[in-house]
């Protein structure tokens, strides 16, 4: 400032200690240095900031960089150009932070817009899976729910975005899953290797490979006897072939045997186990159930395991070359590599743990010991996650053991399990969650099905297990996946992302007697959303029904009689397939004809529970701004009628806004 230093700001290495020792020290000296003199110094590594006041040593602010919009204004109040006008001797206090962190105040995201899915290669074109989160859906959930230092847990790991994303934010993680192949791809994605010698070995292995590779049949002949690969090893009753070996011509087996065999002789653990990664996900491409994209060529589809979730061999079997692909998997895994190294290294690997457990029993974790639990549990009889995982595990010589089986929380499968085993194996990792967690804090559950008694089961067994019901948002995915285009009507686009507290006191969540026959209700719902957006999805429809249900208690009698809502919606409405949307049949009105007075307790009882989610209490002409819409079929209430049902409802609090008040198994909502 006027020509002198105001600040000044050592940058250092990632794995560099920032807080205290010989940097800060030599900061400090910089600051003090005749020909600087500054009353403050900052030290970044790259994923922590810090600023010191030079006269007393104090520390004026830290945080990690992702938090930096959390601590943006304290940033500019201590280092901004207004800190330092006007000023003859640069001093500070300690300034509080103004991302202090109140779990108390927390309170449910809004639906995250804009989602680029493959924009973070430690997430894409590494090794496939059966789902994937949207990597910066979790990064808000992380970053909303928890601070710096913070214990993530996720006990359905899956493919790891929770854990890595914890770990990129400067949390602790820890990611289970019974499934080896998930354990698996996990650890040695975040394993910390070097780069250059990785590459190097790599290089080696191309090198041998294209002098030895078998070609010609006499060669595969020689190479299936003398390089080991899965043998009579069956798959899935609905597969199209019986065995693993089946699943690949002679030439590919010869040449992934071969292949492995090369990798299993490198001797540093790290590199041959990321070899191995690059292996496993070059499985993905090299099979005969492998199917090209129909728009991005034949380098860009996916086995039949990820996107049919059964074996099902292609019609036209596609040839790849097995050095390219494995060659392009080596590359997005060094890719990958270094966009995490900065911030999972060999000095904060030691804040994950990688396991192979249940998430019904949690016994490796401490009561009380965990921060925040987002997970992706298994969904009912969509993807028995073991059968399919078996041709890489086998590949992999990961063992899938009898009890694995009997602990998935899966319907069918291979084992036949029943609705009721899967429902007891998913309360039973509910009940586990809920020991685990602090009080005060929160649990995300990512809700993917098409069955809304799945939602019914899973919202009971959190409030038996102690949990309290803190809202529902509904979740785009960002694009429409390819079982979605396939199957519209049975395919949810994106997801619900239920949110549970751990409270001292939890309440229930309530029924209410709205006097109108359950057909009346939903009806009103699907109008309502149609009225709305002129015009409305299956996603939006059935989300809607789903949320409605489960706030005003009529979703066990939804999930009985309206499993699937598509005869319904196609015999009462107009569906336009270009848009993927249901409108009312032209030339008719709405048919709901329910009493008015029924219709505003139904949208008022759901608009203020929202609100109070939020911790919000809406004016009364927020109100009517937000139940209006949906009140367009049948007589339209005046202001007047609005006001004396939410009198009924609700009470007033500070000026002209509205809590409602519950009152149990309300008397209160009787019929017309």
């Amino acid at each position: 400032m006027d020509g002198k230093y105001a600040w000044t700001i050592d940058a250092k290495g990632p794995d560099e200690e920032i807080k205290a020792g010989a940097n800060v020290e030599q900061t400090y000296f910089y600051a003090i240095h005749p020909d600087v003199r500054v009353g403050k110094y900052a030290l970044c590594n790259g994923h922590e900031f810090i600023v010191f006041d030079t006269y007393s040593g104090a520390q004026l602010l830290y945080f990690h960089l992702s938090e930096i919009e959390h601590h943006w204004k304290a940033l500019e109040g201590l280092l901004g150009p207004a800190a330092f006008q006007g000023k003859k001797e640069i001093t500070a206090e300690p300034v509080k932070p103004s991302g202090d962190f109140d779990y108390q105040s927390l309170k449910p995201l809004e639906e995250i817009k804009n989602i680029k899915k493959q924009s973070a290669k430690r997430h894409f074109g590494v090794h496939g899976y059966f789902t994937k989160q949207p990597f910066i859906v979790v990064q808000e959930y992380i970053k909303n729910f928890t601070k710096p230092g913070d214990i993530v847990l996720d006990p359905y790991g899956g493919s790891g975005v929770t854990v890595i994303e914890a770990l990129m934010l400067g949390r602790k993680g820890i990611h289970i899953d019974l499934n080896p192949l998930s354990v698996f791809i996990v650890k040695n994605l975040i394993e910390p290797v070097d780069i250059g010698e990785l590459a190097d070995t790599f290089k080696d292995i191309k090198a041998e490979f294209d002098k030895q590779r078998p070609t010609t049949r006499a060669q595969i002949t020689a190479a299936l006897k003398k390089y080991p690969y899965p043998k009579d090893i069956p798959l899935m009753k609905n597969a199209d072939v019986d065995s693993i070996e089946k699943l690949f011509t002679p030439a590919q087996l010869a040449q992934l045997g071969y292949l492995k065999y090369l990798i299993k002789q490198v001797s540093d653990k790290s590199i041959r186990n990321s070899l191995l990664l690059a292996f496993s996900s070059t499985l993905t491409k090299i099979n005969r159930t492998y199917h090209p994209s129909t728009t991005r060529g034949d380098n860009a589809g996916d086995s039949a395991a990820f996107r049919y979730y059964r074996f099902r061999v292609a019609v036209e079997e596609v040839a790849l070359d097995v050095m390219n692909s494995f060659t392009t998997k080596v590359k997005k895994l060094i890719n990958a590599k270094r966009e995490v190294a900065s911030l999972i290294n060999e000095k904060t690997i030691g804040n994950v743990e990688v396991y192979k457990g249940t998430a019904t029993n949690l016994d490796r974790i401490s009561d009380q010991s965990i921060d925040y639990i987002y997970t992706d549990p298994p969904y009912g009889a969509k993807i028995p996650y073991l059968d399919l995982s078996i041709m890489w595990t086998a590949w992999l010589d990961l063992p899938i053991q009898k009890k694995d089986y009997e602990l998935e929380a899966i319907e069918g499968g291979e084992q036949n399990k029943t609705k009721e085993q899967y429902s007891n194996l998913i309360s039973q990792s509910i009940n586990e969650m809920y020991r685990v967690l602090k009080f005060d804090r929160w649990m995300s559950f990512v809700f993917a099905h098409k069955d809304p008694a799945y939602w019914h089961m899973i919202v009971e067994a959190a409030e038996a297990a102690g949990f309290e019901y803190a809202g529902a948002i509904q979740q785009s995915s960002g694009q429409a996946t390819f079982k979605k285009r396939q199957n519209p009507f049975t395919v949810l686009r994106g997801q619900l992302i239920i949110n549970f507290k751990k409270v001292e006191n939890p309440k229930s969540i309530m029924k209410v007697d709205l006097g109108a026959d359950i057909t009346d209700i939903i009806i009103q719902t699907i109008e309502g959303v149609i009225a709305k957006d002129h015009g409305a999805t299956i996603d939006e429809i059935n989300d809607e029904l789903i949320l409605r249900g489960l706030e005003l208690g009529f979703l066990d009698i939804l999930s009985k009689k309206y499993q699937d809502l598509t005869p319904f919606l196609v015999a009462n409405f107009d569906y336009d397939s270009a848009a993927e949307k249901y409108h009312l049949r032209k030339n008719t009105k709405f048919k709901a004809h329910i009493d008015v007075r029924v219709r505003l307790r139904y949208y008022l009882i759901s608009y203020l529970r929202r609100m109070a989610h939020q911790k919000r209490n809406p004016t009364f002409d927020e109100i009517v701004l937000n139940i209006m819409p949906l009140l367009k079929n049948g007589e339209t209430p005046k202001s007047q009628t609005i006001l004396n049902e939410l009198e009924k409802l609700a009470v007033h609090v500070g000026e002209d806004r509205w809590r409602l008040v519950e009152t149990g198994q309300q008397g209160l909502f009787e019929g017309p």
